[in-house]
């Protein structure tokens, strides 16, 4: 049943539920994305593990996100049971095997896996003001603080250092206005709530570093599959808009990253975005944009997205038309809603004259799909309704110690396990701080000094004589004992007091010196 170049998904059967021939993903097509949807229990996570092992087989490394902790049996080695070798013998699946494949644990709270972080200025304020929800007038005040940051020399690498710029931005929002544009004390405000309410949320632990390299998300092994990396997002789903945006955060570091390849033989990475609703539920339209854009374009870089979601109406149309593998669950048409959902979801494939799409959408059986792939020159295939092949590894979870075993093994094991903490924008805000604050003590104290010194200065000038005390011309008083007004110098009262007794001395001597030579010349 195997092809070279090409995934084994599973086996058609025709109307008469005889079975007609194997259904197969072109790895030259991988990077051209793809989506699987169905209704809850109809089969989406053992498709996409058979993907993943596929891929794994095929050298292609795999990210995927594990939501409820089912997917984490791919690391293990399946388990003989009867309804796996069921399948395989009714869709005449003569090579499988069981198999364990390599993964990569990861989780944003170090609990489930390797840590993964990244830091605030690689998020940017796009992705940022989705994950604090925040307004457009918050979102402009967030992008000045990312143009401070950048100009100032200030990494911003976890929250605290947004914070301390945050609070730099409201202490001096007048000045900072007058240069980059109204800065609302408001909005600074909102924003710091905003930051507190994820601190709560937990994303604390997601900023800071070692960052995630991309790199170790493409790793192959040694004889040749690619490494699975499977999140473990089951905690971190209780916060829906953190696990969406930390996925597209990694979506648009891999589009920045990788070098442009063209068309490859096999993609250079798989990445399944599971849950996918909440990517683009109330995501604002800059966001839905950004998506689009990178979807349609990271497809050069060799990386082929996968949308795993219930509904295919949760995915934009603009975005949806960018998949070209299909594979499609059943669905219930039980509300209007539903019904739309079945009737688009038959519109997006070739037509099969054999039979009708709406109606096989919803009497499909549990893991079986409609499935319509790229075939030669890029032409989707024609739907066929497809019994999907059993996995190789283990379906559902796996043990605490299972887990931490491949942990220990794993080629990242211990470099994203320790945070760092290196110099930033708050430890070089808290440093200009301080030292302002040392600073104005100081110069408190000189006029503190220089006030008490003018106090002593005029006590010594009004109780000290010319002549008398201190020697030391350096150590007089220097304040002046006489007063200007109007141009004319006006003596002090001691001043004039002491004139008036030296005038009457000198009166005295003279007139007694006078009365003596008068009284002489009489005689």
């Amino acid at each position: 049943m195997l092809e070279d170049g090409k995934l084994y998904i599973g086996t058609s059967r025709n109307p008469d539920d005889s079975l007609n021939k194997g259904e197969y993903l072109d790895l030259k097509y991988g990077n051209r994305h793809g989506i699987v949807t169905g209704a809850t229990g109809t089969g989406k996570t053992v498709t996409l593990q058979v993907l993943a092992e596929s891929f794994s087989n095929a050298g292609v490394p795999v990210f995927c996100a594990d939501i409820k902790g089912d997917l984490s049996g791919i690391a293990v080695m399946g388990e003989k049971k009867d309804w796996v070798d069921q399948r395989a013998k009714q869709i005449g699946f003569d090579d499988f095997a069981y198999q364990e494949f390599p993964v990569i644990f990861w989780d944003l709270y170090g609990e489930q896996g390797h840590r993964v972080r990244t830091t605030v200025a690689e998020m940017g304020p796009l992705l940022l003001s989705r994950l604090m929800d925040a307004s457009e007038a918050q979102e402009g005040v967030l992008n000045i603080a990312f143009k401070i940051a950048d100009q100032g020399g200030l990494p911003l690498l976890d929250l605290k250092d947004l914070q301390a710029l945050l609070n730099y931005m409201g202490e001096h929002s007048s000045e900072l206005s007058s240069q980059f544009g109204l800065i609302s004390k408001s909005s600074v405000g909102s924003l710091q709530r905003g930051l507190l309410v994820l601190e709560q949320q937990g994303a604390e632990h997601f900023f800071g570093e070692p960052a995630l390299a991309v790199t170790d998300i493409m790793r192959t092994t040694n004889d040749g599959r690619g490494a699975i990396s499977v999140l473990a997002a089951d905690k971190l789903m209780m916060n829906p808009r953190l696990y969406s945006t930390f996925l597209l955060w990694l979506l648009s570091e891999l589009f920045e990253e990788l070098p442009e390849v063209g068309d490859p033989d096999k993609p250079k990475l798989v990445f399944f975005f599971d849950e996918a609703h909440l990517l683009f539920k109330d995501a604002p339209k800059v966001l839905i944009e950004r998506i689009e854009q990178v979807v349609r374009l990271i497809r050069s870089k060799g990386v082929g997205v996968y949308f795993v979601t219930q509904n295919p109406l949760d995915v934009p149309d603009t975005v949806l038309a960018q998949m070209g593998n299909r594979i499609q669950h059943a669905l219930r048409a039980y509300t209007p809603r539903e019904q739309k959902a079945v009737k688009t979801a038959a519109t997006t494939f070739r037509p099969n004259p054999a039979f009708d799409c709406e109606t096989a959408i919803t009497m499909l059986g549990t893991g079986e799909a409609l499935v319509s792939t790229l075939q030669a020159k890029g032409i989707p295939s024609i739907v066929e309704r497809t019994l999907v092949r059993p996995p190789a590894s283990r379906p559902g979870p796996i043990s605490e110690a299972e887990r931490r075993a491949v942990m220990n093994v794993s080629p990242v094991a211990g470099v994203y396990d320790k945070d760092l903490d290196r110099e930033s924008a708050y430890e070089i805000l808290m440093a200009r701080e301080q030292k302002a604050a040392e600073a104005e003590a100081a110069r408190k104290a000189a006029e503190e000094r220089e006030a008490h010194g003018e106090a002593k200065d005029s006590a010594a000038g009004r109780w000290s004589l010319p002549g008398f005390g201190d020697k030391d011309e350096d150590k007089r008083p220097t304040k002046t004992t006489t007063r200007r007004t109007s141009g004319y110098q006006r003596e002090t009262v001691i001043e004039a007091a002491m004139k008036s007794a030296a005038r009457s001395v000198a009166t005295s001597v003279g007139r007694a010196i006078v009365r003596g030579i008068l009284g002489s010349l009489k005689r």
